[in-house]
């Protein structure tokens, strides 16, 4: 039995599963809040708090079941500056502070072009160029002290083996450094002054080394227990889809961003002023890919006061026409700069009919996704949604096709924890559910709502 402790950073919380290989479950998960520390110099990651957190869990996993290997995924657009010491040479940005905003001007004169990229242009930090264009701009003494790039995951693989590394999925998501048709460093990487310093992309999978003897010695765990390079969080939820699945499907993976993602697409021009762009998988292969802050859309809408849904609120909804249209955060997704606008009656806040709503327009928003990247097949969704059934219903309306739910707590510690399997593991769909297309009446809605776009 091969058990792997899976670091997972997500944007809203920060997680530790422990995953058993042979039947990809998870036997424990443990979680803390991804808090955002207040500046001096900017709102940046509590990385010393999630390192604290790491350790003690990967000590009370091996003394309660045993580790044999570690794996890594974290959210995208974030980048860790090193100094010569290993250590930070400046806190770890948060991608959502608007600093990167105030020299968009001067980053857009010297950003490659979509073409050469797949990664469409993004406010604040979204794009690790812009944030590294805009910390180099105001703080004039961070060039001269950064050592090494390494992309998210790859920090903690260093904190945990002193390997330095990035990861090609990590690099292809939206940051404008990585040109994914041929595999390599865009021309931006020399315009930052960088070449040389950003650390060698290395494919996921790859075994960084073993634990320093001092983790070792601090949570027990044996000093030859291996960590493996890591990956995007989206990626690895589509990562045991891509070795089990055959084309064509689409992977929805879902938590504060919602990100679709279609394997053998049909061909269509992916417009970057629609959040539309192309990521790289774990094994490397560019994909065409859409996003939307979902579930952070989600959270607004309910405003704190969710009601489960009911079969009657969802009559009421469909009988009603009752519908939100986008966009809630007009920041990102297929309908930026939109207002959002309610047709019909606003429901209560608190209420089952709100809580339709939501889930309806979460699922016609990841419908649009699908659509622009040129989606055929089944649509397996990932992560929080998957438990939401009024949200899978109105998508398998909506894009008329059949939806697959994941069983899996977090979505990606499955991906990760294959990055360690040493012969291929397929996942089973044993226990998931299944929404058929057939509901005319979500039909109906969904052309409603798209009728009014």
């Amino acid at each position: 039995m091969t058990h792997v402790a899976v670091i997972d950073i997500g944007k809203t919380n920060a997680k530790l599963a422990l995953v058993d290989l042979n039947s990809l479950t998870e036997l424990a998960v443990l979680t803390r809040p991804n808090r955002v520390m207040p500046g001096p110099p900017y709102p940046h990651f509590d990385v010393e708090g999630h390192w604290a957190f790491l350790l003690e869990g990967l000590a009370r996993f091996h003394r309660d079941h045993g580790v044999n290997a570690i794996s890594i995924t974290t959210h995208g657009a974030s980048a860790v500056l090193l100094d010569q010491k290993g250590g930070l040479a400046a806190p770890v940005l948060d991608y959502e502070h608007t600093g990167p905003n105030e020299t968009a001007d001067s980053y857009d004169a010297i950003r490659p072009d979509f073409s050469e990229t797949g990664s469409p242009r993004l406010p604040m930090g979204l794009n690790v160029g812009a944030q590294l264009h805009w910390m180099l701009q105001t703080d004039p003494d961070l060039d001269a002290r950064i050592a090494t790039v390494v992309t998210y995951p790859q920090y903690w693989g260093f904190r945990l083996t002193g390997a330095l590394a990035s990861d090609v999925s990590s690099l292809g998501c939206h940051t404008d450094l990585w040109n994914p048709g041929e595999g390599r460093f865009s021309s931006l990487v020399a315009k930052l002054g960088l070449e040389g310093r950003i650390a060698p992309a290395r494919p996921s999978a790859d075994k960084l080394g073993h634990i320093l003897s001092e983790i070792a010695a601090g949570t027990g765990l044996p000093p030859e227990t291996p960590v493996h390079c890591g990956i995007h969080d989206s990626n690895a939820s589509l990562l045991p889809h891509v070795l089990g699945r055959k084309a064509p499907f689409s992977v929805v993976s879902t938590g504060t961003w919602v990100i679709v993602m279609a394997v053998g697409a049909g061909k269509v021009a992916l417009d970057p002023a629609r959040d539309t762009l192309i990521n790289v998988n774990g094994l490397g292969d560019p994909v065409p890919s859409a996003r939307v802050m979902g579930g952070r859309e989600y959270e607004v809408i309910l405003s704190g006061q969710q009601a489960p849904a009911t079969p009657e609120a969802v009559a009421d909804i469909l009988e009603n026409g009752t519908m939100l249209l986008p966009a809630v955060v007009r920041e990102s997704g297929p309908f930026q700069g939109r207002e959002a606008s309610w047709i019909g009656q606003e429901p209560a806040l608190g209420s089952p009919q709100r809580t339709v709503a939501a889930s309806f327009y979460l699922a016609l928003m990841t419908a649009t996704c699908l659509e622009l990247i040129g989606h055929q097949g089944e649509v397996i969704v990932e992560g929080p949604f998957a438990r939401n059934a009024e949200y899978c219903q109105m998508l398998a309306a909506a894009s008329g096709q059949h939806v697959v739910t994941s069983e899996s707590a977090t979505g990606t510690s499955q991906g990760a924890a294959l990055l360690a399997a040493e012969s291929k593991v397929v996942p089973s769909d044993a226990g998931a559910s299944r929404f058929a297309p057939g509901s005319k009446p979500m039909a109906l809605y969904a052309k409603a709502w798209t009728s009014m776009l």
